[in-house]
């Protein structure tokens, strides 16, 4: 029988070979011919390099429509498609110099447009501009995004915060799976590492209708590096050095290509002493170190892509509860410490039928998390793994009309294996269908979907019944409809207005419905609510974008409604000499939003000043602020390019002002938060030694070491400072 399955399989991929290719010369805006323009397919992970007389090729390409990218330093990128791929197709593209952002395809939305075709608007950020910032982590590089901030346990802990909402409220996506660990504790961090990593997108919204519950608040889509381009080999190797922490972050990748097949690997680590602040004091075990291991094989023709990737997190991380204690430099951490493993593994393929395509994306997550208080005998430890499935049929385009219809869905256990019980054993499962449609006509779009979710969650009894630890069983059942409407038009030459109109929800996690004990770094006793309702939302946006050759300018507004919104209000009791809090629900309202301009004053080519400013406030129904909302922040840069002879290109040099205000619209049980100004410089730019050439990247964070308490800084409770004076020195070689 298996043989006749085989025979069948490789019968049906022959019918569906195309063998199309496509052609074409890429020129400069004077028509001469461009070297090394990259030429790039996203959805078959393939691409190529034009030759000394501009010219490329890609051979093995499916039916129906291709969207290709155009990418070179100093000029604007180009996406172009061809609707219906002939045997041999002719495709000739002319690159314009281009000083402002590229118009990248945004791929965390259902359609893969690029921004300026987009409906929703999704802030995108490479890592290689995060890099320019240097930020040590990969969550401090996005909150400088606007409208991103982060709740933070020192530098070795950082959870995201879009527009106020965080938690199991955002959702992050990795290598097209989305990640599962224990995201719903404040102490458990991102568990993600930047290298690897191209770039990240942000949802700012209700994205429930492509990802379900939890999107609720946004997402975080991090986009896998490349592989090479066809029939190339490449080896890099960048080493960054931290002042502050006495820090060190390694990475060696490796990766090749042939016309059908790819391959790459990548191994980094990442060690910091404890962090200093202004003053030079170190909070005593704020250390970490982090192993990371990702690789991926690819295989591509005509009839399917298909690529499976690998990821494997380890961390070390030192829990900061004595604050500016014993003094050391030792990057070994020292009790209580957290020790989180992550293996991520994923497998996406796209089937090309005649005009339609099928897109299927597998995941498995095995999140192993263990708290060790005084001995290695970890006194808490949690497993949790997680199933992912996502299926979306693109079906044949009608005119402009572009639709798609799939499932989604996902099964988790979790499993205590530590003498302490945060949560208790349970089985979550997901499932999800949903249709979106994606009409457009001249400078308009209007795209739509409607989506229905189940989840269940079933729990297993624990322990001795008003004890703490103890849990009793519990089997629910959540239902949710949801729906997304939004427009895109453009008002006059370069003006651009989007409007979107989204609900969102979010079943209740574990931990609301059935805490029963101290939450470690709250210092309060927890109990869970049983009865919790799913929360849902709808929320307003609307988007105006200018831009034109010297200058942008953009403002987004939003406001969000949430019913039954969660949280947690004391008792006026007390257990285990804590006070005590439980689970419940009232209505909520967030509203805010972002406006900021880049300017390029023209005859200084050479030189850019971009501004932003965001805010966001949190009320529930009877008038009082939300926790957790971030302080509004204006965030000022001047930034300049140049080159120095043949020796030294792509540099820049910039001057970073960052002020926070202050934050006195505050929850009841927190206090109000002073404002403060940073400020950072940044210089770097390729260097060329004879045949070889490196990036080199030079950073001065807090540059006059100013002393401050971020107002979602964990540790604020406790008095401690953030982070004084940090220089970062970054360099990235090709090997």
């Amino acid at each position: 029988m298996k043989k006749y399955i085989i025979a069948l399989f490789l019968g049906f991929s022959a019918m569906l070979q195309a063998q199309n290719a496509v052609s074409g010369i890429v020129t400069d805006n004077t028509k001469q011919p461009l070297i090394g323009v990259s030429v790039y397919v996203p959805e078959l992970h393939k691409g190529t390099i034009t030759d000394a007389n501009g010219k490329y090729v890609l051979k093995n390409l499916p039916n129906g429509t291709l969207k290709l990218r155009f990418e070179y330093v100093g000029y604007a990128s180009q996406n172009q498609a061809i609707d219906k791929l002939q045997k041999t197709n002719t495709l000739n593209i002319q690159m314009i110099t281009s000083t402002f952002e590229m118009d990248e395809v945004i791929v965390s939305t259902a359609f893969s447009k690029i921004q300026s075709q987009n409906v929703m608007k999704v802030e995108h950020a490479s890592m290689r501009d995060l890099e320019k910032k240097g930020t040590a982590t990969l969550i401090e590089g996005l909150a400088t995004i606007p409208g991103v901030s982060q709740v933070s346990t020192g530098t070795s802990i950082g959870k995201p915060v879009i527009r106020g909402l965080s938690g199991n409220r955002v959702l992050v996506y990795s290598q097209g799976v989305r990640v599962e660990n224990q995201q719903f504790g404040d102490e458990h961090g991102l568990g993600l590492n930047d290298a690897g990593v191209e770039s990240v997108e942000v949802i700012k919204g209700p994205a429930s209708l492509l990802y379900g519950s939890d999107a609720l608040g946004g997402v975080l889509y991090f986009n896998p590096e490349k592989f090479a381009e066809a029939n190339t080999f490449k080896a890099n190797f960048s080493q960054k050095l931290f002042s502050n922490t006495l820090g060190s972050n390694s990475s060696l990748g490796v990766k090749t290509s042939t016309e059908n097949w790819k391959f790459l690997a990548r191994g980094s680590y990442n060690t910091h002493s404890d962090y200093q602040i202004s003053g030079g004091d170190r909070v005593t075990n704020s250390r970490y170190n982090e192993t990371d291991f990702k690789t991926g094989i690819g295989y591509s023709n005509a009839a399917f892509s298909t690529v499976l990737r690998y990821n494997f997190n380890k961390l070390d991380l030192g829990i900061p509860e004595e604050g500016i204690a014993e003094q050391s430099k030792s990057k070994n951490t020292i009790f209580p410490r957290q020790g989180v493993d992550n293996h991520l593994l994923s497998w996406n393929s796209v089937i090309y039928l005649k005009n339609s395509k099928l897109d299927v994306d597998l995941g498995y997550i095995a999140n192993d998390r263990s708290e060790f208080e005084d001995s290695n005998e970890a006194i808490l430890r949690m497993k949790l793994k997680t199933f992912n499935y996502d299926a979306k049929y693109h079906l044949p385009k009608i005119g402009n009309l572009e639709s798609i219809v799939g499932i989604q869905g996902m099964h988790q256990t979790n499993a205590n294996f530590g003498a302490e019980y945060l949560i208790p054993d349970a089985t979550t499962n997901d499932f999800g269908v949903f249709g979106t449609a994606n009409y457009e006509w001249k400078s308009n779009v209007i795209q739509g979907g409607l989506r229905f979710d189940n989840r269940k969650i079933a729990t297993v009894a624990h322990g001795v019944l008003g004890e703490e630890g103890s849990f009793e069983a519990i089997d629910k059942s959540f239902d949710s409809f949801n729906a997304s409407l939004g427009y895109k038009t453009n008002l006059a030459d370069n003006l651009t207005m989007r409007l979107n109109v989204a609900s969102g929800f979010r079943a209740p996690n574990l931990a609301e419905l059935t805490s029963n004990g101290v939450h470690e770094g709250t210092n309060r006793y927890e109990i869970g609510n049983s009865n919790l309702k799913t929360e849902q939302n709808l929320q307003t946006d609307v988007n105006f974008e200018y831009g034109n050759t010297h200058f942008e300018f953009f403002v987004n507004g939003f406001y969000n409604h949430i019913n039954n919104y969660i949280y947690t209000s004391p008792t006026g009791t007390q257990l285990e000499n804590n006070d005590v809090f439980e689970y419940i629900q009232n209505n909520a309202k967030l509203y805010g939003g972002e406006v900021g301009l880049h300017f390029h004053p023209h005859p200084l080519d050479w030189l850019h000043y971009e501004t932003s400013f965001e805010t966001v406030t949190g009320k529930k129904q009877n008038g009082d602020y939300l926790p957790l909302i971030p302080a509004n922040n204006w965030n000022n840069t001047i930034r300049t390019e140049f080159k120095i002879k043949n020796w030294f290109d792509e540099g820049f040099a910039s001057l970073n002002v960052n002020t926070t205000l202050n934050q006195d619209n505050v929850s009841g049980f927190e206090t109000s938060s002073n404002g403060y100004t940073l400020v950072n410089l940044g210089f770097g730019g390729k260097v060329k030694w004879g045949k070889t050439a490196f990036n080199v990247n030079l950073n001065g964070n807090n540059l006059f070491d100013k002393k401050y308490i971020a107002h979602l800084s964990r540790l604020k409770t406790d008095g401690i400072p953030n982070i004084g004076r940090n220089i970062v020195l970054g360099v990235n070689f090709n090997l």
